[in-house]
């Protein structure tokens, strides 16, 4: 037998659960409130229909809570669905279901359905009344409960509707959150496809990336490996990227270029300007813009050893340019820290070199070391020596020398003595080239170049060096004191600069030009360089006045005067070649003999 629910048998659920709900007895012949039953009974299967057409969960809700007035006094409170084991008011009937009705409180509503153990089954207001809590159940269990109220029990055909009600919300909720499962299973699959899309294009974008850089490893380690220098950095650039390509040093002097662009201009560009776009770069550790290039640096234990620059004045320039210009400049850099290496090996070797041949080295260690840095002792040499007033010998100084030595095409041997420059020179320097090279690397002209004599053997080289250092101190007393001087144009001065502060010399220039001296310093006239500018034009009176710079009269005029104070005849053969090799020494000797001192 069925048990029974406040005294009405109860109806059986397909779960096993009871509803509380009687089954009104079969009839013979419908009567009239047994078809109006069946009316109502038509309605809840149209409206089963209209829930179950793929409305969303609230919506079915709302449906079947706008239903519950149909049925007598019985109006609906909210609907409670199951939230993983917990019951949560999801939905609660619209104004125009409860009319001017204020909705009823349930208190302790979780604790109320924990109480019913998953059954329908009574439930409490605060404001009282009769209440009532149907389960929304499908083959998934129980979904939830509809809640409603009445001031009274209903009679049992309206409990029968009421559980008639529920089974069709039920089934549609349980379908709406299968479609919405489905939904978000589909939305999920969708989205697995799209991101593994994605994740194939950023794998086949990764695989291109990694191709190209391949080929610029490739490229670029064939000219490291190559040993083709900055042109083929240059040119290996251009290939890469398109774009014409300029290296340069530190200072802005161009190493190679390669590519198409406009006309460079003339010159460096302005050292303050060249050396702010250094920091700049090396701030920002990675290539940067300037004046329509791209500029990447190579630089070595932070030291800045040239740059690569991409000309670019329309910034086309993307990452893929970025990097071939960043490896670029990486080979670039071992490219010339090795060569700087190299010629820091070959500077010391050479510096040891010309320490041993400037004392007397022995010939056959000599030659093969010499042989080592790539240098041939055989054959002729000379000794150069250069000096720079207000500069030292240190690296700046000797590196300015070598450059300059290097660009005149001079094979040579460099060291440093004291604060002197030391060349050991293959074959014979040109006479002024020298100073005038270092002159542009220094960018003074107050310095001095003294050549020593040919050598001819190995054995000959420290006399060559002391006579160039001697043509070096005549070219330093001499007027003017800057330029270069040879041990061969030194003539008379080779003796005279080897004994220039004996007491024999001073002693023939006192007795020669010493009243001259005195009366220059007493009057401030210029009577000894008149006679020696007189002498060195070979007493041309129009020559000799032209680099006096005065008229031939007022020559003639000093010349009398010389006469007279000095006391000496210049028509005298005697006289005149004294007064000659005076001239010389004071010339050579420089102010001190003007003052008589």
């Amino acid at each position: 037998m069925p048990g029974t629910v406040d005294g009405f048998p109860s109806v059986p659920h397909v779960n096993g659960g009871t509803s509380g709900l009687r089954t009104p007895a079969p009839t013979t012949a419908p009567a009239r409130g047994e078809r109006t039953q069946l009316n109502k009974l038509y309605d809840l299967f149209m409206l089963a229909l209209s829930m179950l057409d793929g409305r969303p969960a609230e919506e079915i809700l709302q449906l079947a809570m706008d239903e519950v007035p149909r049925y007598g006094d019985c109006r609906p409170e909210g609907c409670y669905l199951n939230r993983n084991g917990r019951f949560q008011l999801e939905a609660t009937p619209s104004p125009e279901t409860l009319g001017a009705c204020v909705p009823r409180e349930m208190p302790g509503a979780v604790e109320q359905f924990g109480a019913l153990a998953g059954e329908d089954g009574p439930v409490s207001f605060r404001e009282g009344g009769w209440g009532w809590a149907a389960g929304l159940r499908c083959a998934g269990g129980l979904l939830g409960y509809l809640v409603v109220s009445a001031p009274e029990p209903p009679p049992d055909d309206t409990r029968f509707l009421l559980y008639a009600l529920t089974q069709p919300t039920a089934a549609a909720l349980y379908n709406a959150d299968f479609r919405r499962r489905d939904r978000e299973y589909a939305r999920q699959l969708f989205q697995a496809v799209e991101e593994r899309e994605a994740a194939n294009e950023r794998l086949t974008a990764l695989v291109t990336e990694l191709e190209r850089q391949r080929v610029v490893h490739d490229v670029l380690g064939r000219v490291g490996a190559g040993d083709e220098g900055e042109v083929g950095i240059a040119r290996a650039v251009h290939e890469l990227t398109g774009l014409a390509v300029c290296i340069e040093d530190r200072f802005g002097n161009v190493l190679a270029r390669a590519g198409p662009g406009p006309a460079e201009p003339d010159g460096k560009p302005d050292p303050l300007l060249r050396e702010q776009v250094l920091q700049d770069a090396m701030r920002a550790l990675a290539p940067v813009r300037h004046q329509g290039r791209l500029i990447g640096l190579a630089r070595h234990h932070g030291e800045v050893l040239g740059s690569i620059e991409l000309i670019d004045p329309a910034a086309s320039a993307g990452a893929a340019e970025a990097f071939v210009l960043e490896y670029a400049c990486t080979t670039l850099t071992l490219e010339l820290a090795h060569r700087r290496d190299l010629a820091e090996v070959e500077l010391r070797l050479s510096r040891w070199l010309v320490d041993d041949l400037l004392t007397g080295a022995d010939e056959g260690g000599a030659y093969a070391r010499a042989d080592a840095i790539g240098h041939d002792l055989r054959g002729p040499h000379y000794v150069v020596v250069v000096q720079w007033d207000g500069t030292t010998a240190d690296d700046r100084f000797m590196n300015a020398v070598g450059r300059a030595a290097q660009g005149l095409g001079l094979r040579s041997l460099l060291a440093r003595r004291s604060e002197t420059a030391v060349l050991v020179v293959q074959g014979e320097p040109s006479d002024t080239g020298l100073y005038d090279a270092v002159t542009a690397e220094l960018g003074s002209t107050h310095g001095a170049v003294g050549i020593g004599s040919p050598c001819g053997t190995m054995s000959d080289i420290p006399h060559s060096f002391d006579r160039a250092v001697r043509a070096l101190n005549v070219r330093r007393q001499s007027q003017p004191r800057h330029g270069t001087t040879t041990y061969q144009e030194l003539g008379l001065y080779r003796i005279l600069a080897q004994g220039s502060d004996s007491e024999d010399v001073d002693v023939f220039l006192r007795e020669w030009l010493g009243p001259l001296l005195d009366y220059d310093d007493e009057h401030g006239t210029d009577l000894v360089l008149s006679l020696t500018q007189y002498f060195d034009h070979g007493g041309n009176y129009d020559e000799t006045a032209r680099a006096l710079a005065v008229h031939r009269s007022t020559l003639r005029y000093r010349l009398r005067r010389i006469r007279e104070v000095g006391g000496r005849r210049l028509d005298d053969v005697d006289s005149r070649f004294n007064l000659q090799v005076a001239t010389r020494i004071w010339k050579v000797s420089g102010p001190s003999s003007r003052t008589g001192q």
